[in-house]
């Protein structure tokens, strides 16, 4: 069986290339590309030139007619660039009369953002995931990977039939193993999100409220997991910095404990394919009390990223979750410019600094004020025999008092409104 992800060679010189229709706002084409810019440059691709073609409509054979694609050939002569990068999806055939038209390695969008991938999955899980859509990407490309097997025919004792050739044999033998290779990981993916689905029913045997970060790549999403809870969380500014849900506990000022977890970045036009694959990893945001919605306050493109990530929590089915919006890294330059309309637009949220803690009290009291519906204020008097109940107190509450006298133990508490039943014939006025 061939290996489905082994590229033609080593690429070192990208040139970029974003197809747009007419109608399509030149603005939004030029974002594209430059978000393209950042994910072929974390691949660790030099880049030598890009561009933008504007068609009337889509060109079956390259997307676009021959006389602009000659144009997009003597670029990649000129800056001698070895691949060709497109930000558009390209099908197989597309993909293959690129590579022949021009010589060159030819990839789209999808496979970037699969190699990234591939390179930040840390879990077992996050593994299997890429893999599987690896897999599922490469299915009808194999063709590629046998054209230098060509096709043969002859009549010989067959009736005057056409036999297949050695490459087609090949690729109808390596599609069977490929087919069976994803019916393999769809069975151990399940397997393994059983696994954490059993790991979760176990955390919520002790339920405290939980908070989803969610959010555009590198809006500083894991940064705020460690400013927040003193974790030891990988951080770096690069797109997907961590593809891994991580959950830490953090006391709000209410004394309410708060699980939190860190999510995926979302990117435009994420292949749907990833969407799927990558829904283990996002569906704490479904399962979540509510989600803080992470933004880099100095990106320009911030409002489309704003929809972007509120499109795929749609997608998603977690649209319905309450939403403390984020606008993070006040004290970089330009977010003193940009930051007054931002307010005017989102009067709700919350803008801080993940690198020097600006405004990280007052969200934490909006965190609160989120669950402040679900928690109640008690004092109590239990036995010195209810010890169980100080316990608990102190695994799901905060304890803001406690006294151990003669008759008994006085607590003063902040509790899960789902406690006060258990605690009422304690409870003093």
């Amino acid at each position: 069986m061939i290996d489905v992800q082994e590229k033609p060679r080593m690429v070192e010189r990208a040139y970029l290339v974003r197809v747009r229709l007419r109608e399509e706002a030149e603005a939004e084409a030029e974002d594209l590309l430059q978000e393209l810019r950042e994910l072929v440059t974390t691949l660790g691709i030099g880049i030598v030139g890009e561009t933008v073609i504007t068609v009337r409509e889509w060109q079956a054979r390259l997307l676009m007619g021959s006389g602009k694609a000659d144009d997009v050939l003597e670029a990649l002569e000129e800056t001698e660039a070895d691949c060709v990068v497109f930000d558009n999806d390209l099908t197989p055939a597309q993909q293959r009369n690129w590579e022949a038209y021009t010589k060159r390695t030819t990839i789209d969008r999808q496979e970037v953002i699969l190699d990234i991938f591939g390179a930040r999955a840390q879990t077992r899980e996050a593994k299997l995931q890429v893999e599987l859509a690896r897999m599922e990407y490469n299915l009808p490309r194999l063709k590629k990977a046998w054209s230098h097997l060509g096709r043969q025919s002859g009549g010989g004792g067959g009736g005057g039939a056409a036999q297949k050739g050695e490459g087609e044999q090949q690729i109808e033998l390596d599609r069977r193993m490929v087919r069976s290779k994803i019916t393999a990981l769809k069975r151990e993916l399940t397997d393994v999100r059983a696994t954490r689905a059993t790991q979760r029913k176990e955390r919520a045997r002790v339920p405290l409220p939980h908070a989803a970060i969610v959010g555009y790549t590198n809006a500083g999403k894991s940064s705020l997991l460690h400013a927040l809870t003193g974790s030891d969380i990988y951080v770096a500014d690069k797109l997907f910095a961590t593809l891994d849900t991580t959950t830490r506990r953090i006391d709000l000022p209410n004394g309410r404990p708060l699980l939190m977890t860190d999510t995926v970045g979302f990117v435009r036009n994420l292949p749907h394919r990833l969407v799927e694959a990558f829904k283990a990893t996002l569906e704490e945001a479904i399962l979540a009390d509510f989600l803080l919605h992470v933004l880099d306050v100095t990106a320009p493109q911030v409002e489309a990223f704003h929809e972007t990530t509120l499109k795929v929590l749609e997608e998603l089915g977690a649209d319905h979750k309450r939403i403390l919006t984020v606008f993070n890294k006040i004290d970089l330059p330009g977010a003193e410019a940009a930051r007054p309309a931002l307010q005017r637009a989102h009067p709700d949220a919350v803008f801080i600094s993940t690198h020097t803690g600006e405004g990280l009290d007052r969200l934490k009291d909006r965190m609160a004020d989120q669950l402040a519906d679900q928690v109640s204020h008690l004092r109590l008097q239990l036995p010195h025999a209810r010890g169980d109940l100080v316990a608990l107190l102190h695994a799901q509450g905060k304890v803001n008092h406690c006294d151990y006298g003669d008759e008994g133990v006085e607590i003063d508490a902040t509790v899960p409104k789902r406690l006060e039943e258990q605690l009422t014939e304690w409870v003093v006025s």
